[in-house]
């Protein structure tokens, strides 16, 4: 979704917010028609869903390549599914170029059959949480420490999809950052069954970036979890600039970037996924940060995961 997320949504008791609570209840009461519509369709192979409530920016497709890479080392065949949308292109170039299995489509459904004659072992659906034509055995929602709920209400009153309550339904939540015991009391209040991991991003190669003043773009859900990683990791941002996420650059608009480059004598670096976006104008000056997921405490998060596959 090629939006702006505006800085209300992070705030709470705002007027704007409560402005637009009418319509934001009328979305929800349309979800909730939607989920009790239908039958569920259960598949002979088990699904993993990892899902978001917040829109977007929290990590669902890095996490769905560590799960891939999980299982393969436990020697079970699995694929990642994502719904077909064009725009999301530099996403699939992401899960291909680390070598697995992708399927997309404009149905998950015909997906995942399509995994079941190919005789996998499980899907990992990226994205779907809220697909409830879909059974599936393991439910995981993604968050990030710097926006996590925002002001807890749902869309267009904040930034939310379904409210926190619907994580009564979810059987793993997994925080990309640090620990908060305040955001996890709001879970558990929620539901005391429901597992709490965290993970972080770990770049590969952040010693091409040292000693060097950076600008630094990104089109993803949220920018600033981009530019904070990199001050992070110590290097050093001399210009940021944010995108919509999966923002459709010009050749103008990144040779702009290049020309501003060398006039402030200043090195170029995004995400990985904004790479994949451009990588086709072979722009060299053009850079990427190169990142892996670690999830703490993994001994116990991979046994879990590999309950529902029993």
């Amino acid at each position: 979704m090629k939006i702006y997320k505006p800085k209300f949504w992070q705030k709470k008791n705002s007027l704007l917010a409560f402005i637009l609570l009418p319509f934001s209840i009328f979305l929800q009461l349309l979800l909730v028609l939607k989920k009790n519509l239908g039958n569920k369709k259960k598949f002979s192979i088990p699904v993993i869903c990892v899902g978001n409530i917040y829109l977007g920016g929290t990590g669902k497709t890095p996490l769905c390549i560590k799960l891939a890479e999980v299982l393969k080392k436990l020697n079970k065949k699995s694929v990642i599914i994502k719904k077909f949308y064009k725009a999301h292109e530099d996403e699939f170039k992401l899960i291909q170029s680390k070598k697995i299995k992708l399927f997309k489509d404009l149905s998950r459904e015909s997906a995942i059959k399509k995994a079941e004659i190919e005789k996998f072992d499980c899907v990992i659906l990226d994205d779907g949480l809220q697909d409830s034509s879909i059974l599936k055995n393991l439910n995981i929602v993604c968050f990030n420490e710097e926006q996590l709920a925002g002001n807890e209400m749902t869309l267009p009153s904040g930034p939310l999809r379904e409210p926190l309550s619907s994580l009564k339904n979810i059987q793993m939540v997994v925080i990309n950052g640090n620990v908060n015991q305040v955001f996890e009391k709001k879970i558990r209040a929620v539901s005391k069954n429901i597992s709490i991991y965290y993970s972080e991003y770990l770049p590969t190669n952040s010693n091409q970036f040292i000693d060097q003043n950076l600008l630094a773009f990104a089109g993803i859900g949220n920018p600033n979890n981009f530019f904070k990683l990199l001050e992070r990791n110590n290097l050093n941002i001399t210009k940021k600039i944010s995108f919509p996420d999966h923002y459709n650059y010009s050749i103008k608009e990144l040779n702009d970037l290049v020309l501003y480059s060398r006039t402030n004598n200043l090195k170029i670096v995004t995400t990985e996924k904004d790479y994949f976006r451009i990588e086709r104008y072979n722009i060299p000056q053009i850079r990427y940060l190169s990142v892996k997921l670690e999830i703490k405490n993994k001994e116990k998060f991979e046994k879990e995961v590999i309950k529902c596959l029993l």
